[in-house]
């Protein structure tokens, strides 16, 4: 842009000086139309810097999750391929699930094993508890008929005694008391022993065996629910939206859970656009604001952004937790540039963006928007440089 100005500029001299010779050209003249213009234009650069500053380093920085199984073993299928976009939960890879699975099998058949012991011991305490309580009703009643039988036999008594009453019937009376006493005593005694064994079971700590096989069921359902989600993990699926790159890995390899070997890299779909600008340069920059970009992946392009947000820190403001004290004379400190994320919007919110893609960009302030202008003339013609591939092979 300064070189378009400059060459409208020698135009203009030149029809005032050469062409139509309205001014003379001499040792004054030429000072003040050498130094018009470049008084002019350092001007009108210094005061683009402040109302819209302009930046020469704009990253597109997606997120990269490196994919770490959870478990180990042997990989047996690897159906995704390389930089094919993918979408969240598709599988990546699974692993040889023989071993979990086996797991999982063998805890379940421990918890059957367990729910059956547990169902046994308390079906019998319920079968003793049943029949005690059939033995008692059964005491109970015997004993009601023997109250009944003893009055009857009474009575009859009473009767033969008066001699309004046969003497069979007084015998019959006797007969029948006698005979429910002995079932009266028959249901004593089955009651005692039915009580004498839940006696025997609770002194056998039977309670307390209930309760230890319940807490091994517990125990062993926790296990299982470790073991399933184990087996789960053997089929590892894609966290988001996005694309595997550097695919090295085959069926028939080992992969483990260890943070440093990763299997596979996964770029996200979800992307950062971030220009610096340095320290000075932020002082009219607020979230909203207009901005443009011009990448190289994109020539004659401009991209339509707006400011989201100014990311206050870098790498300069951090020191090493440590016992020694930082050697700042090991090497020159680098210039402070703070980073400014920006967001595409309009016909460009979904516009593809390669990560690493580099370019320049420029926000537009509350300030001088009449000088806005010129930051875009100079943004469009930089951006339509790009076209020209500057190699001679």
């Amino acid at each position: 842009m300064e070189l378009l100005l400059l060459l409208i500029y020698c135009g203009l001299a030149w029809l005032v000086f050469f062409k139509f010779k309205w001014l003379p050209w001499n040792i004054t003249t030429q000072v003040i139309t050498i130094t018009i213009p470049v008084i002019a234009i350092s001007l009108l650069i210094l005061f683009l810097n402040i109302v819209a500053p302009s930046s020469s380093d704009v990253r597109v920085i997606n997120y990269v999750v490196q994919i770490v199984p959870r478990v180990a073993g042997r990989v047996i299928e690897v159906p995704v391929e390389p930089d094919r976009p993918v979408k969240k939960g598709t599988v990546l890879f699974r692993i040889d699930p023989i071993l979990y699975q086996s797991q999982v099998d063998a805890l379940e058949a421990q918890k059957a094993s367990l729910v059956a012991q547990l169902g046994s011991k308390q079906a019998y305490v319920r079968e003793l508890d049943e029949q005690l309580r059939n033995a008692r009703g059964k005491r109970i009643a015997t004993a009601a008929r023997l109250d009944l039988a003893r009055k009857r036999l009474k009575q009859t008594q009473e009767l033969a005694a008066a001699g309004a009453g046969s003497q069979y019937d007084f015998e019959q009376a006797e007969a029948d008391v006698a005979n429910f006493e002995g079932e009266l005593a028959a249901a004593q005694a089955a009651e005692a022993q039915f009580v004498q064994k839940l006696s025997a079971r609770s002194a056998n700590n039977e309670l307390e065996d209930v309760a230890q096989i319940r807490a091994s069921i517990a125990q062993v359902e926790a296990q299982l629910d470790g073991a399933r989600w184990n087996l789960d993990e053997t089929t590892v699926l894609a966290p988001a939206d996005g694309t595997v790159v550097n695919l090295q890995l085959r069926e028939g390899s080992a992969v483990a859970a260890f943070p440093i070997t990763p299997a596979m890299s996964f770029v996200e779909d979800e992307q950062w656009v971030l220009a610096l600008f340095r320290q000075n340069e932020l002082r009219n920059i607020k979230p909203g604001q207009e901005a443009e970009i011009a990448l190289k992946t994109h020539p004659n392009r401009i991209i339509k952004c707006k400011v989201d947000s100014i990311i206050w820190a870098s790498g300069t403001g951090q020191l090493p937790i440590s016992g020694v004290i930082p050697n700042q004379m090991t090497q020159p400190m680098p210039p402070g540039y703070f980073a400014v994320r920006l967001l595409p919007e309009g016909k460009d919110k979904d516009l593809f963006l390669a990560a690493g893609a580099a370019g320049v960009g420029a926000v537009y302030t509350d300030h001088g928007a009449m000088f806005h202008i010129v930051r875009k003339v100079f943004l469009r013609i930089s951006t339509k440089l790009d076209w020209l591939v500057l190699k001679v092979h």
